[in-house]
């Protein structure tokens, strides 16, 4: 793996964005026609992707927002952090509750867009060494940034856990409409992800005041207060909403199993055709064998925008950039990879194309040079915020266009 000196740029030499095959990958039986890793066309691009080291030394850093003008970074572990000239600060919070295990721990954040010095993390819980649930807690940012004091906890609560930490899950984003939409994973238990009752393996839409559902929810008269927050299920493993420029559209990015990563449409409502319990047939096993969109048991699920085929690249976080300082890249949708080690810019289409994943490229900038890559959020300045998840000396990085 090779890496950049501390604030200093890396590969800036002219690049063309390479993309995958042209070869259509191999469909599983029963799921879904998409665009996949391979079948997409290449992203025109001009110009080079200036790559910046803007912390390191860190733990499995899992997301950064940023709360009245400083950044914040949360490492899996339980630390919370504040990150001004490369130096990295622990912020004074009470995170001894959180869970650290597997893929669990404190996971995903969002600030509140009224500046207000709010913000939400998810982390997994847990009760005197016992693991209880993943949640959404709400904090409040002191002045000086030295502290962050909880002000709701839960304000979303009771979403399953597994005590090996698996398929946790959790990243929260506030979108266009006010709401605080919430990705989750199905915590590797077969049942849940079809079980609109239950909180995994969902994308949430939750009102960020109450912790109740936003208005308009697809579910609002359920007499299952959990599945009044829900807006569609079926998932696996949730790890990110982004909200196109625009349109306004949701987009996430979930991880498959053997094969088939995925990005869908947010569309409220929907069944996106996750059933490892295969209807009930195998309820106490998790059948990975199944499709990740299941469209013979499911024919009204909604079909993959993208997968990726075979191999999976664990794809884990993702974001829009926009503006005319990205050039040709304005409006993409940025993908992290952790087990495939690189960035991918995925175009959506636009009319009958709209919910589809048009072209797909991988800047060389970007592809292992870094290892394993895992948040993609854009700061206030435009610039796209990736973290690493390598477990050793990770960093955060600051992308823009050369």
């Amino acid at each position: 793996m090779r890496v950049a000196p501390l604030l200093t740029t890396v590969a800036l030499a002219a690049v063309v964005l390479t993309a995958c095959s042209s070869a259509p990958a191999p469909t599983p039986s029963g799921s879904a026609p998409s665009s996949t890793g391979s079948d997409a066309t290449a992203a025109p691009a001009t110009g080079a992707l200036r790559v910046e080291r803007v912390a390191e030394g860190l733990d499995k850093p899992w997301d950064v927002t940023w709360v009245r003008g400083r950044m914040l970074v949360t490492q899996r572990e339980g630390t919370l952090s504040t990150i001004t000239d490369g130096r990295v600060t622990p912020v004074r919070a009470d995170l001894a509750s959180v869970y650290a295990r597997g893929e669990g721990g404190l996971m995903g954040m969002a600030a509140y867009p009224d500046d207000s010095g709010r913000f939400v993390t998810c982390q997994t819980h847990q009760e005197g060494g016992r693991p209880v649930d993943v949640r959404v807690v709400a904090w409040q940012l002191s002045a000086d940034g030295a502290s962050a004091t909880r002000t709701k906890d839960p304000l979303v609560g009771g979403l399953p856990i597994n005590p090996s930490g698996r398929h946790s899950g959790c990243r929260p984003t506030f979108g266009p409409d006010g709401a605080l939409w919430i990705g989750t994973g199905d915590t590797a238990r077969a049942t849940i992800p079809q079980d609109r009752t239950a909180l995994g393996g969902k994308v949430l839409r939750v009102d960020p005041e109450t912790g109740g559902p936003a208005a308009g929810n697809p579910f609002a008269s359920s007499g299952s207060a959990a599945e009044r927050l829900v807006s569609g299920y079926g998932h696996r493993n949730v790890q990110a909403v982004a909200f196109q420029p625009g349109t306004g559209t949701g987009w996430s990015v979930e991880h498959g199993p053997d094969v088939d990563d995925e990005v869908n449409v947010v569309i409220p409502g929907r069944n996106y055709g996750w059933d490892p319990a295969r209807g009930g047939e195998t309820p106490g096993g998790y059948d990975e064998g199944v499709p990740m969109t299941d469209l013979r048991r499911y024919p009204d699920a909604v079909p993959a925008a993208w997968s990726s085929g075979d191999p999976t690249i664990a794809t884990s976080g993702g974001a829009f950039v926009s503006g005319p300082a990205w050039g040709d890249l304005d409006g993409a949708l940025a993908v992290t990879a952790q087990k495939g080690e690189k960035l991918l810019f995925m175009r959506p289409g636009t009319g009958a194309d709209a919910q589809r994943i048009v072209s797909v490229s991988t800047p060389p900038e970007l592809d292992g040079e870094f290892g394993r890559l895992r948040g993609a959020r854009v700061g206030p300045d435009g610039a796209l915020y990736l973290t690493t998840d390598n477990g050793n000396d990770d960093v955060v990085l600051r992308v823009t266009r050369g």
